[in-house]
């Protein structure tokens, strides 16, 4: 068998979510399987084949579920999401002892698809597969890519492009706006219900507290707010942080219209479909934190006597928590340990002349790591057409008192570049995927520089710029 499954999401009440089978695909071909993954939580890879991984063939054990939830999507509330191309196979608790969610994307349509087809594009699972592995490999709190296989069938996009399933694994994929979608019912049995669910789950130390929910929440905000400021520090944009997309296990998930910055500027957004530039680099803490207030909201009736009171007090750790994260993070990018009052207003400085001269995040902290150990900084300011700036920012920092070692192990040397994931996309699209397999072991090792795969540290040129990302949905 490739799983032995314990399906608890699907011992809750039959209200939490749909029985739902996957649409059996035409022809369905492996792409790619990660062994070293299928061994990390216990599943059988030599077991796993094309029929199962496109759902055309239940393992034994699963129980395929469409979950249940609702969420605000760019500030508005919609009343019910749930999945709408996805089907949740079944649980499976690793050698580690984690519990992970099976999940197929793209599985077909489900009672939640509101009239869309319920497939994925190829293009849109390869992205997918390799962000989340980038972000794994990293050493982001992440949703991982298990498989990816072809159906043989074409999904109309914005034309004709190859369909495919991703499975997916997650410690699980409750989210914001599964509490959301309770709370809007007036249904505070299901929160609950829901709440001890994941309490057991994921935070069982909570169990012991006065409050346990109260402590489960905590939990979350501080969980959040450390996720997002660790996205921040490698230059990453979600771009869809609706609270249907944030996950209570604090890991990152659906890459959609995600991106690494190439050049730094706070403003920066990719997402097609942010308009407004809600969740742009700089204005994600405030969106995690909004989310967080959606969350205390929905839990307000299993909070406590005091609700408001709890949730305010719980709402309050984000900040500090993300600030500690934040500039302790950036911290080690410029090689202290410490993080101060002085050095935060040397990191806000540094990000100051960085946008200014839009300079590329991930090549500048790189030439940074490097100039540290050859004590030669030439490249680094050879990235500003206006020195003067860097050059007074140097006077301040005192690089002789750095941790290069420190340096090299939070400053990555390759991250999955939007230019490169289009090529892997292109390729593909016409049945090439040595582009995607190349690119997918390049960023398997990103903090180790790789002679032979140079080409993939540099930014993209004029013309290789990607403007704006898509959804796929």
């Amino acid at each position: 068998m490739p799983f032995t499954f314990d399906n608890s999401y699907a011992r809750l009440p039959k209200r939490f979510y749909s029985n739902q089978l996957p649409t059996p695909v035409a022809a369905p071909s492996v792409v790619k399987i990660n062994h070293p993954l299928a061994t990390q939580i216990g599943v059988n890879a030599d077991a796993l084949n094309a029929a199962i991984l496109a759902g055309n063939e239940m393992p034994e054990g699963a129980e395929p579920i469409a979950t249940a939830y609702a969420g605000h999507q760019f500030g508005g509330w919609n009343p019910q999401l749930g999945d709408g191309r996805a089907i949740l196979l079944g649980e499976v608790i690793g050698p580690d002892g984690v519990r992970r969610d099976i999940q197929l994307k793209g599985s077909g349509q489900t009672m939640f698809s509101r009239n869309g087809d319920g497939r994925a594009t190829l293009g849109a699972v390869l992205r997918e597969y390799l962000v989340s592995e980038a972000m794994a490999a990293l050493g982001l709190p992440t949703t991982r890519a298990l498989a990816v296989v072809t159906t043989g069938e074409q999904i109309m996009r914005d034309g004709y492009e190859p369909g495919a399933v991703l499975t997916r694994v997650a410690q699980s994929h409750i989210r914001v706006g599964t509490f959301q979608f309770y709370f809007a019912r007036k249904d505070n049995e299901a929160l609950q219900l829901l709440a001890d669910h994941v309490i057991a789950r994921h935070y069982p130390e909570a169990a012991n507290a006065d409050n346990p929910v109260r402590a489960m929440l905590d939990a979350i905000v501080v969980r959040q707010a450390e996720l997002v400021a660790r996205w921040m520090l490698v230059g990453f944009i979600h771009g869809v942080m609706n609270t249907d997309n944030s996950a209570i296990s604090g890991e990152t998930i659906d890459y959609g219209p995600c991106a690494f910055m190439d050049v730094f500027h706070p403003e920066t957004v990719f997402s097609s479909i942010d308009r407004q530039g809600r969740y742009a680099w700089n204005n994600q803490p405030e969106m995690a934190h909004w989310n967080m207030s959606q969350l205390a909201q929905a839990l307000g009736p299993v909070l406590g006597d005091d609700a408001e009171t709890e949730a305010k007090a719980a709402l309050a750790l984000f900040s500090p928590a993300f600030s500690k994260a934040f500039y302790g993070g950036f911290a080690a990018k410029i090689g202290m340990d410490q993080d101060t009052a002085e050095l935060r207003v040397l990191v806000t400085d540094l990000m100051e002349a960085m946008a200014q001269e839009r300079v590329d995040f991930t090549l500048f902290f790189r030439h940074l790591t490097t100039g540290v150990k050859a004590g030669d900084f030439t490249d680094v300011k050879a990235m500003f057409t206006n020195p003067e700036q860097i050059t007074a920012w140097f006077t301040r920092w005192d690089h002789t008192k750095a941790n290069a070692a420190l340096m090299q192990k939070v400053n990555p040397v390759f991250i999955p570049r939007n230019h490169r994931i289009e090529e892997v996309i292109k390729a593909a699209n016409k049945g090439d995927l040595e582009p995607f397999e190349r690119l997918h072991s390049v960023l398997s090792r990103p903090y180790e520089a790789q002679p032979e795969n140079a080409e993939y540290e540099n930014a993209p040129k004029p013309e290789e710029i990607v403007q704006a990302t898509f959804c796929g949905t």
